[in-house]
């Protein structure tokens, strides 16, 4: 409800209270970003899709965290844009809601796709001669399944609880996307509950990968220091210090935003953070995953080669 007592039909946007030229600065900034990520993410999907080199596992999962980063971020940027492209800072209450709904299923499943891909190094790494039948086309599917079902119940339970609340403070969003933290501030009713609720689906999302991810790399290094060339130690590290790094990244992000609470934090930090989780990392991870890696790297060359003939 609002202040006047009818139900909220719209929120007001209020993410970057900036005026004249830094309007066009930031466009432009985040018209950038976006441009590459989804040129790069598209580049990957392209590549693993047309190299037969790059059919593998570990590439069929890293195709699909392109994919989702394309998504999420498309789940905001655009709407960010138009706002500050046109002035118009007016978002229906019906696209809020889509937009949390989608933002959650993506964040939560590149979380467990993160987790599945640790998994998949540990398999690679300390099971290699099952690894091929252990990693078939059926199984990756399944486990890729796994991931969108579980992010799947996390967006529609957290949506549920965030949409069901009472918002009559007022209709202004200090942030520049549909997130939990601003709509909480805005509600009237009791949120104590929502928020347990919330807070601890994003506990569960966030620690299981974490500790997916944790005792896989365990696993990895354990099985790495009884390798005894100095060469093969650092091939095994190197095809993880990519991953490594992107989960860093990250889970860091998500920790710092949904995790750390209110104490000491300001709205600002939470709008930088959310910036670089939603424009940033998305734009980095085809750079992360393609300078370390050797195969990434010569299918890319080859396109070039090709580009060139052409």
């Amino acid at each position: 409800m609002a202040e006047n007592g009818t139900r909220v039909v719209e929120f007001v946007l209020m993410g970057f209270q900036i005026q004249g030229a830094q309007w066009l600065s930031l466009f432009v900034v985040f018209l950038v970003f976006y441009l590459f990520t989804l040129g790069g993410n598209l580049g990957m999907i392209t590549l693993i899709q047309s190299d037969p080199r790059l059919q593998t596992p570990m590439y069929f999962f890293l195709g699909h965290l392109s994919l989702l980063d394309i998504c999420y971020s498309s789940v905001i940027v655009p709407q960010l844009l138009e706002t500050l492209g046109t002035d118009k800072m007016v978002i229906t209450y019906e696209r809020c809601a889509t937009q949390f709904f989608f933002f959650t299923l993506y964040a939560s499943t590149e979380c467990f796709l993160l987790a599945v891909m640790a998994y998949d190094r540990y398999m690679a790494v300390c099971n290699a001669l099952l690894y091929a039948t252990a990693m078939t086309p059926q199984t990756r599917l399944g486990l890729v399944a796994g991931a969108y079902g579980g992010a799947m119940v996390n967006a529609v339970v957290r949506t549920g609880c965030t949409f069901s609340m009472s918002f009559c403070r007022s209709n202004h969003i200090d942030f520049f996307f549909c997130d939990l933290p601003p709509l909480l501030k805005l509600a009237c009713s009791d949120t104590r509950s929502r928020e347990q609720v919330s807070f601890l689906l994003a506990f569960l999302v966030i620690t299981t990968s974490i500790s997916v991810i944790l005792i896989s790399y365990l696993f990895i290094i354990r099985a790495t220091l009884k390798i005894r060339t100095a060469g093969g130690k650092a091939k095994t590290f190197s095809t993880c210090a990519s991953h490594m790094t992107a989960v860093a990244l990250f889970f860091g992000t998500l920790i710092f935003m949904y995790l750390k609470g209110n104490m000491g934090k300001s709205l600002w930090e939470d709008k930088i953070v959310s910036v670089f989780y939603t424009m940033v990392i998305p734009m980095l991870n085809p750079v992360i995953y393609s300078l370390r890696n050797k195969d990434v790297k010569e299918a890319l060359k080859k396109v070039l080669r090709r580009m060139k003939v052409s």
